[in-house]
């Protein structure tokens, strides 16, 4: 590594002074322009290279040629298109700087980016903050934060927590991260840290430290009650108000310097403070420049005047103050000083500073603004007074107590002290106005100290401080136009903080490199010793200062001569300005400074005359004002407080020293400058004591502008900070740093498969060896690869030109195979085309050839067609002519015929006409009579209808109803027409009349002729008639005009009727239309009613849906903190009694029946018996709520439990201790173990024996109705039944005889132990109880020792004694006589055979005689065993086994009488096999129980078919069957589904069942929900004895159980989900048979029947839901706890897709590798728990809803979890992320489908995290791509969204970033959706639960208790 030197060439006087661009060119080549060399190749065409600017200090340009060695000018062309010549510099022929790559751009850490320099440091910073928004970014070590002046919403308690716990640089740059850092590392190395906040006035030093402060408080909590943290808070309002003011650059600017220790204990959490100030600007309180204030509590005071308290104050407007108003600027916008005034004093107030002592501080604060409008009048030039009664010094005088005179007096006096001689010496107005305001600014620095002193005190820790983290809140280098005193000492404290910095940074490089082993050369970095040295050494700036002070005449010219001459031409560092004999010029390690010695020898020496402080210290009415000067002589500097006396770890204590009489005056007068070195040295010895961790706040602007970035101001800043000193020093070696893996993961693509190797190390070793020639530009280290500046963008470029390649030739096939696919496409598109085209002409062709033919074909007809028609013409007038001429002939023929015969027609005719004349005249006479009487009538009837017609209401009646109208027209006319047809009828009969009579007047004509006479004599008769006749035709013709006349009118009515009928239908048909338009807008309203009352039904639904919701979740968190209240309740009680119940020295007595080998979850412990004493704490009487009483009822029963659990346990320990001192007193006795076995076994045996005579009587009932039924359809031998009934009989049947054989011999070893028992029935089994103890101690099992302990209490009872009553009912004597009679039909078969068998007989006979008497002795225990059914292989096979073991024992007994050890050992595992006997006959009753319902249901089946069938039989029938002899068993016993026990067995219940019931272990075996049902089935006979006290107590001490092992096991994911389950089954039990009709709908009569009688326990039933909130919320805290730390391993930072996403280069931040590593989490992990958690909960019959509740609290998490970590994570924010992100997702969701849980709502909790990884994958570039982002984006907020984009960041160079543009019109397109404004989700966020009613169709009376469980002191009733 080369040596390189930072000094630079001084600007001296008379030189031309360089540019803005030539300065900052300068200054990147001196410090960092050395790593050209070996990137020549890089200076190629289009390569972006960086030249300095005067505006822009750099500016972009990218190259038009190939760079070539020699070449002394670039051709580069910039951004905006401007082409130009760069002039390399002839000497030194450095290139411009290289740009990054623009995937480098926007780098969390600024060592990342593979050129190191001034200008990308500066572009990377600008890019952060104004397109990503970020203000924080890593420099090394260094965290650069940029002030937004602006609100940002990245402060919150959720993001204190994301942060928490994470390493640094797995998270986005940020001040709570370093917090973190030195917090982890606080507790890791157990070792002090510091962070340094340094920057500019208005950078944001005072806000960072905030920051830091906060972010302790929140993470680590405090060690007591007394809220530590929060009197830590509090402490910045104070000091803001008293050290804070506003100026030109910063409205809240820290005018002085603090450094906050902030004390710790042994586990971490806050337990105090203690502060330290530096170099107050006292100077502000008498003077501000223009646009400045001074502190802020002066304009507060003046704010809060009206105030009643302050009126004695006498304050008023800010602007009357002379000290206040000198700025002319005495308002901030956006502060509102009365309102910081109320949150000053409430500060105070919570740091213990009291009413009164705040008044005396606003009294003091207020005196000093009168004292500043003291105005004097001079005498002459040497002298001056005060008016007399001046206002403000009478002000000032009563609020500070003095007396005025002597005020007044020496405020124009001073004293003049010689060795002989005192002299009052009156002064000038000037030097009076002077010492006024050095009081001023004493008083106000006094007060100061004061303050803090009070707030130190009020911080200081009560217990011993364990470790401290310190805030150092620092000015930054300050340079303006006119720089004094203060910012000399300023900037000498930044030179001591730059210096330590160097060294720091330069130390962890140099560790770095040798823990890689990476050779190490010292690099001349640079160093500020020398202008250190210049300021402090001796002879230096500082105590030259001081030297001119003492000096009697000193002044600040002659201090400038000296300066000059000491160290003008022999320090470079210092200089003299050209034009000026009073400045003088330093070179500091940011810039040259100018300062102006005027006023700095004034300013050194603060002088305050001691007359004006004695007359305030003499001061009697105010106490407060001599307390601020009288420990002057012990400050340590006029702007710090007084140690605290604490000795902080590793550091050594700096003790002030002893004061002498006298000495005080010499103290005081210590310089301010040698105050403000001691102070600094202290400060360093502290840091270098500590491991600092530094923030560099910079500000991007003069105009406080949001996100504006001045790049000039920037630059000036990064160099004055150190940031580019650490950029330099990381530059001048190996910045770049890879390890092996991340480096093969990112350059994989560069190495061919045989380059692969199994060793990583050696495979990058030979790429790099391929790659980079020069092996100077790398180095390998043990676990990283080294590379100089620059390599990392080599390889980049490489890399990038080998993916541009493989995407070129993947381009280059894809477009090949696209072209050649579209080819053949288009191919055979023309092919197709040329075959239809020829097609279509030859159709054509066909088409004309078929044409021509036709046009042949008509042309013939045509022809044809002509030519015939021509000839029919012809043909056709031939015949024509031919007929005219033969029918005229025919024609003249016929006429000549005719004439004759008309002639005779005619004369027939006249004569006819003749006679029909005469007929006429007489019928018309006739007619003529009839019409004149029909006319008569008709007028008669005609003025009627005229009459009818003419009235008024004849109209109206027509007009009524026109429809009536109508139908009575129509009527009229079908009557007319009537009349008409009659008229018409008559005509004919009249007619026909005509003919009759004129036959009649022809004969009479006849007869006329044939008398002459009487012709003559009617002639004059016949012509009377016609005259009549021609009156009546008259009459007729005018009767027909009327007719007409009226049928005219008729019509004409008619067709007006019609018409207006035509009207009413049209009228009819447009109301039907308007009624049907109207019906049709009805329906329309009427459907939009509905639609918008069901929509807002649905939202209110909703609405109301979200507000139970919220109050659920209220509900819910109160019940949280009530358990947290109580949980820390019952903490401070065990340590009170633990205070107060110190063991004393002794034996302490414990429980005999307790093991020393308790397991881990048994209550033992001396904390856990304090737990039970009867102390508790009355609830308040206020709350009336079901919860309050319901706990109240708990409590209050709680205490009586407590008591009676201590008496009880107090009884059994004096009932042990006296069965131990018994058991000493006869250690001879050994009590028989076996007759107690026997005796159990015995009562079980009885026990059984009755259930299997039971058994057997029904089979024998089964096998009677099977033989003796009848029935064809059921006995036949082929029917179902038979066959099934006869099966189960013969296995039956066959079983039985096998269990008789298994019995005899089971009874005969029985009988023939009983002699053997007898005689060692006074021999003692145990040798002394301590034996038992022992014995006790080695078994591992509960079981082993409960079963133990039962044997142990029966050994004391005697054996039966008598086989013989074993049963009394005399079963068994009748048994013995069948055997006697089997015997004796034994003895006959022998007699028969014994004349064949005499001789065997003989040899037999004696034996047959033994085995009579053998047989006697065994009938009555073998009669017995004839009548057990089949069942009875259980017992056979148990008594054998017991018999077995019997004989073992005596045999053992025997051969370890000597042995004790040896016989204890025996009878553990003896014990053991009885317990697991025990298990095998629990079982075998299961398959009795099994085979019982077989039987009861058989039997059902044949009483039913045996009762069809006597209904068939008579009478006689029955009459005439035979009696057969029935046995009558006994009934069965019917179990009524509860649980007995005794009242004080309760608390063994509770133990055996709750306590220390393990879900692992015994458990995991149980039916699910078994102790809810126990524990119910207790309460249910508690409630049938109407037992109130038992059920409130066995429900209290439940409760109290669950409690105490949740608390015990919390942690345990398996313990809590078994008593969730277990209380919600219980919950669902007391729900079920509580008797109330809405939980009793799914219950069977059975489970009716069970339902509680005399109790309602419903207010236990809320208790119990409260207890089960509870558990499910410590199910979610361990489910996430965890969960947390595999979310954000598996979901983001594992690769789950391997290669999709790169690694990029990292800086000296290292993430957590996305590679996975052994022990990493993946997401497989996470399906593995998540596996876990579901089983267990399944396995323990966890309610499927609650599970669904569960799963989707558990996905929420990670959802919320991974969002969380995306949104902080800039790394994280790519596409291939994204793509990784929702294949994640989609295996939750195919997990959720293997689960059958889609529809528990788990996947809606991870929308939000699916949404953001599309917004990672979608089109960023047009407004059609963020109309579909909003409209995708619903379930994230603006802020998510705006968030995400903008820490878009692409991992390849194809990928490109999201302009701003885009991101401001999702802005735009955002503004009006109402969401949360706040960026993280909750992740701590629990989901209301509800608990759905679940009944259990399981029957209580079947429920059977395991012996595992210890609870053999329970009984079924």
């Amino acid at each position: 590594m080369e040596i390189f030197s930072m000094e630079t060439e001084p600007i001296l006087p008379g030189k031309e002074t360089p540019t803005a661009s030539e300065s900052a060119e300068n200054l990147y080549y001196e410090r960092c322009g050395m790593e050209v060399d070996g990137l020549d190749c890089m200076y190629v065409k289009y390569a972006r290279v960086w030249i300095p600017d005067p505006e822009e200090v750099w500016k972009s340009a990218e190259l038009l040629k190939d760079y070539k060695p020699g070449d002394k000018v670039l051709q580069l062309r910039l951004e905006e298109g401007k082409d130009l010549e760069y002039c390399l510099d002839p000497k030194t022929k450095e290139l411009p700087p290289l740009r990054n790559p623009d995937i480098l751009v926007g780098e969390n850490d600024l060592t990342a980016l593979s050129y190191l320099h001034e200008p990308a440091v500066l572009h990377n910073l600008k890019v952060r903050f104004i397109d990503s928004k970020l203000i924080y970014t890593y420099c090394g070590i260094v965290l650069v934060a940029i002030n937004p002046y602006e609100q940002l919403p990245i402060y919150g308690e959720d993001i204190i927590n994301a942060y928490s716990g994470q390493n640094m640089g797995d998270m986005d740059p940020h001040i709570f991260a370093v917090a973190e850092e030195a917090y982890k590392q606080m507790a890791r190395d157990e070792r002090n840290q510091s962070i340094i906040v340094s920057g500019e006035s208005g950078a944001g030093k005072t806000v960072s430290a905030k920051y830091a402060m906060r972010y302790f408080a929140t993470v680590s909590g405090s060690a007591s009650e007394a809220n530590v943290e929060e009197k830590v808070l509090a402490s910045n309002p104070i000091m803001e108000s008293i050290g804070n003011a506003k100026t030109t650059r910063n409205d809240n600017s820290s005018r002085f310097g603090k450094y906050i220790e902030i004390g710790f204990d042994k586990r971490y959490r806050i337990i105090g403070a203690n502060m330290r100030t530096y170099l107050l600007e006292k100077s502000r309180v008498v003077f501000q420049a223009e646009e400045e204030r001074n502190y802020h509590i002066f304009y507060q005071l003046c704010a809060s005047a009206a105030l009643p308290e302050f009126k004695t104050l006498r304050l008023g407007n800010a602007n009357y103050f002379h000290y206040t108003k000198q700025g002319g600027s005495p308002v901030i916008d956006g502060v509102n000083d009365a309102k910081e005034m109320v949150n000053t004093r409430q500060a105070c107030t919570l740091l213990g500073i009291s009413d009164s002592y705040q008044m005396g501080i606003f009294r003091i604060l207020a005196g000093i603004l009168h004292l500043g409008n003291v105005e004097f009048a001079s005498r002459d030039s040497d002298s001056c007074t005060i008016p007399p009664k001046h206002e403000p010094l009478s002000i000032f005088c009563d609020l500070m107590g003095v007396e005025y005179e002597e005020m007044a007096h020496w405020l124009c006096h001073r004293k003049l002290a010689t060795a002989t001689e005192t002299y009052i010496k009156p002064i000038s107005k000037l030097h009076a106005i002077n010492a006024r305001d050095a009081l001023a600014k004493h008083i106000y620095a006094n007060l100061f100290n004061w303050i803090v002193d009070h707030v130190n005190k009020a911080l200081h820790a009560t217990v011993k401080q364990h470790s401290f983290i310190g805030v150092l809140d620092i000015y930054g280098f300050e340079t303006f136009e006119i720089n004094s005193f203060e910012q000399f000492c300023i900037n000498y404290a930044n030179e001591k903080l730059q210096q330590q910095f160097n060294m720091h940074v330069f130390k962890l490089e140099q560790e770095e490199y040798m823990k890689e082993q990476i050779p190490w050369t010292l690099i001349d970095f640079y160093d500020n010793q020398p202008c250190i040295n210049l300021i402090e050494a001796k002879m230096g700036i500082l105590d030259l200062l001081d030297e001119e002070c003492k000096m009697p005449k000193g002044s600040d010219d002659t201090w400038a001569q000296k300066l000059y001459n000491t160290h003008l031409n022999k320090c470079a560092l210092f200089e003299k300005p050209r034009l000026s004999n009073k400045a003088f010029i330093i070179k500091h390690f940011a810039d040259k400074v100018e300062y102006q010695c005027e006023g700095f020898l004034e300013k050194n020496k603060d002088t305050v005359y001691e007359e004006q402080i004695k007359v305030l210290k003499s001061s009697k009415k105010f106490k407060l004002l001599p307390e601020l000067f009288q420990d002057e002589e012990k400050v340590l500097s006029p702007t710090s407080a007084t140690p605290s006396g604490r000795v902080p770890l590793s550091r050594m204590a700096v003790k002030p020293a002893k004061a002498r009489p006298g000495q005080a005056s010499k103290e005081h007068k210590k310089t301010v400058g040698h105050q403000f070195r001691n102070s600094l040295h202290l400060l360093m010895e502290t840091l270098n004591a500590t491991t600092p961790h530094y923030v560099r706040c910079i500000k991007p602007n003069d105009f406080k502008f949001p996100f504006t970035f001045d790049e000039k101001r920037a630059v000036q800043q990064l160099r004055a900070c150190g940031v580019l000193e650490t950029i330099r020093i990381s530059a001048a070696g190996f910045p770049s740093r890879w390890t092996y893996q991340e480096f093969f993961s990112r350059y994989r693509v560069l190495m061919k498969q045989r380059d692969v190797l199994s060793d990583r190390k050696q495979t990058c070793k030979n790429v790099l060896e391929k790659l980079i020639l020069d092996k100077d530009k790398y180095q390998f280290g043990k676990t990283k690869i080294f590379f100089r500046a620059g390599q990392v963008a080599y390889l980049e470029k490489i890399r990038a030109d080998k993916l541009r390649a493989a995407c070129i030739r993947i381009q280059k096939t894809i477009r090949g195979w696209l072209m050649r696919k579209k080819y053949v496409r288009m191919r055979k598109a023309a092919i197709t085309i040329q075959r239809y085209v020829r097609g279509y002409q030859a159709r054509c062709y066909a088409k004309f050839l078929r044409r021509t033919r036709a046009a042949i074909t008509i042309q013939k007809f045509q022809r044809m067609y002509v030519v015939r028609k021509r000839y029919q013409c012809m043909r056709a007038a031939t015949i024509a002519l031919q007929a005219l001429l033969r029918g005229y002939m025919a024609r003249n023929k016929y006429q000549m015929m005719l004439r004759e015969h008309k002639s005779i027609v005619i004369q027939k005719h006249v004569r006819g006409w003749l006679a029909r004349v005469h007929y006429r005249r007489t019928l018309k006479a006739i007619v003529y009579l009839q019409c004149c009487y029909r006319r008569m009538m008709a007028k008669r009837e005609l003025k009627k209808l005229k009459i009818e017609a003419r009235s008024v209401e004849r109209y109206k009646k027509l007009h009524i109803g026109l429809e009536n109208k109508i139908m009575q027209l129509q009527r009229k006319i079908d009557e007319q027409n009537k009349e008409y047809k009659s008229l018409l009828e008559k005509l004919s009969n009249l007619e026909i009349t005509y003919s009759t009579e004129t036959e009649k007047l022809r004969s009479d004509v006849e007869r006329l002729r044939l008398s002459e006479e009487e012709a003559k004599n009617a002639t004059n008769r016949v012509l009377s008639l016609q005259e009549e006749i021609a009156k009546l035709r008259k009459e007729l013709h005018q009767t027909q005009s009327e007719k007409k006349t009226i049928e005219e009118w008729a019509d004409k009515y008619k067709h007006e009727t019609e018409q207006l009928v035509s009207e009413l239908k049209e009228q009819n048909t447009l109301l039907k239309t308007e009624k049907e338009e109207l019906n049709r807008r009805i329906h329309d309203q009427a459907r939009e009613i509905t639609e918008t009352m069901e929509k807002k039904l649905v939202e209110e639904t909703k609405q109301l849906e979200l507000d139970l919701n919220d109050e659920r979740l209220r509900y819910q968190n109160l019940l949280n903190e009530f358990s947290r209240l109580e949980e820390r309740y019952d903490d401070l009680k065990d340590e009170m009694n633990l205070m107060v119940n110190i063991p004393k020295p002794g034996h302490k007595r414990t429980d005999s029946t307790h093991s020393s080998n308790e397991s881990e979850y048994t209550f033992s412990s001396e904390i856990t018996e304090a737990e039970d004493l009867p102390v508790r704490m009355e609830e308040p009487s206020e709350k009336k709520a079901p919860l309050d009483m319901s706990l109240f009822l708990k409590l209050q029963k709680r205490v009586t439990e407590l008591e009676q659990e201590k008496q009880s346990l107090q009884d059994e320990l004096d009932r042990k201790e006296e069965q131990a001192l018994r058991a000493k007193a006869k250690e001879e006795e050994r009590p028989p173990m076996r007759g107690a076995e026997l005796e159990y076994e015995s009562l079980k045996r009885q026990e059984l024996e009755s259930e299997n005579k039971k058994l057997k009587n029904e089979l024998n009932e089964l096998q009677k109705a099977l033989t003796e039924t009848r029935s064809p359809e059921v006995t036949a031998p082929g029917a179902p039944a038979y066959r099934v009934l006869l099966d189960q009989l013969t296995s039956v049947s066959e079983e039985l005889e096998v269990r008789k054989e298994e019995v005899l011999i089971l009874r005969s070893q029985l009988v023939s132990q009983k002699e053997a028992i007898q005689p060692k029935e006074d021999k003692n089994t145990m040798t002394d109880s301590t034996i038992l103890l022992e014995d006790v101690q080695k078994m591992k099992d509960k079981g082993e020792i409960a079963q133990a302990y039962i044997g142990l209490k029966e050994t004391n009872r005697q054996s039966p004694q008598d086989y013989h009553m074993l049963n009394e009912d005399g079963e068994l004597w009748l048994v013995y006589e069948g055997l006697k009679q089997a015997n004796r039909l034994l003895e006959s078969q022998l007699q028969s055979q014994k004349k064949s068998h005499e001789n065997e007989l003989e040899s037999l006979r004696g034996e047959i005689q033994s085995l009579k008497e053998e047989n006697n002795r065994q009938q009555q225990l073998l009669a017995q065993n004839l009548q057990l059914p089949p069942e009875a292989r259980i017992e056979a096979s148990l008594q054998h086994e017991i018999t077995r073991l019997t004989n073992e024992n005596l045999f053992c007994e025997e051969l370890y009488a000597d042995d004790p050890k040896k016989y204890q050992s025996y009878r553990i595992s003896l014990y053991k096999r009885m317990i697991d006997l025990m298990e095998q006959l629990e079982k075998q009753d299961k398959t009795v129980r099994k085979l019982k319902k077989q039987l009861k249901v058989f039997a059902k089946k044949i009483g039913e078919l045996e009762v069809g069938q006597m209904e068939n039989i008579s009478p006689g029938q029955i009459i005439d069957e035979p009696i057969r002899p029935v046995n009558i068993p006994r009934k069965e016993k019917d179990f009524q589904g509860m649980l007995e026990y005794k009242k004080e067995d309760e608390q063994k219940l509770v133990k055996n069942l709750i306590l220390e019931l393990k879900p692992r272990g015994v458990a995991v075996n149980l039916i699910p929900g078994l102790p809810a049902y126990i524990l119910f089935m207790c309460v249910r006979h508690a409630d049938y004895l109407n037992d109130d006290q038992k059920v409130r107590s066995l429900l209290t001490s439940t409760i109290n159980g669950i409690k105490k092992v949740l608390k015990k096991r919390g942690d345990d994911f398996e313990t809590v989900s078994f008593w969730l389950s277990n209380t919600c089954r219980f919950l669902h039990c007391l729900k079920q048979y509580s008797g109330e009709e809405g939980f009793m709908k799914h219950n069977t009569p059975r489970q009716n029947e069970h339902c509680l009688t005399n109790f309602d326990l419903a207010e236990y039933r809320q208790v119990l839901s409260d207890l089960a909130i509870q558990i499910y919320q410590q199910l979610v805290r361990v489910l996430e706890n965890i969960l947390q730390p595999m979310i954000v391993s598996g979901m983001l930072e594992h690769e789950t897709i391997q290669g999709v996403s790169g690694v990029k280069p990292t800086g000296l931040r290292k993430r957590t590798s996305s590679i996975a590593d052994e022990g990493t989490y993946t997401l497989d992990s996470i399906i593995r728990q998540l596996n876990s958690f579901h089983s267990v909960m399944c396995q323990h019959g966890m309610d499927p809803e609650l599970i669904k509740q569960v799963v989707k609290q558990m996905f929420y998490i990670i959802g919320a979890v991974t969002l969380n970590n995306l949104l902080l994570r800039k790394d994280m924010c790519s596409w291939s992320k994204g793509m990784q992100i929702r294949y994640n997702v989609s295996q939750l969701e195919e997990w959720l489908r293997d689960k059958n849980l889609m529809n528990s709502g788990a996947k809606e909790t991870l929308e939000p995290l699916i949404q953001a990884a599309q917004l990672l994958q979608v089109k960023k570039k047009t407004d059609e791509d963020a109309e579909a982002i909003c409209s995708m984006c619903n379930a994230l907020t603006t802020a998510q969204i705006v968030k995400v984009l903008n820490l878009y960041t692409p991992v390849n160079e194809f990928e490109e970033r999201v302009l701003v543009s885009f991101i401001r019109t999702i802005q735009m397109r955002l503004r009006d959706r109402k969401d949360s404004p706040q960026l993280l989700m909750d992740a701590k966020h629990i989901f209301p639960v509800t608990f759905p009613f679940n009944p259990s169709s399981l029957a209580l009376e079947t429920i059977q208790i395991p012996a595992s469980l210890g609870l053999g002191f329970i009984s079924r009733v």
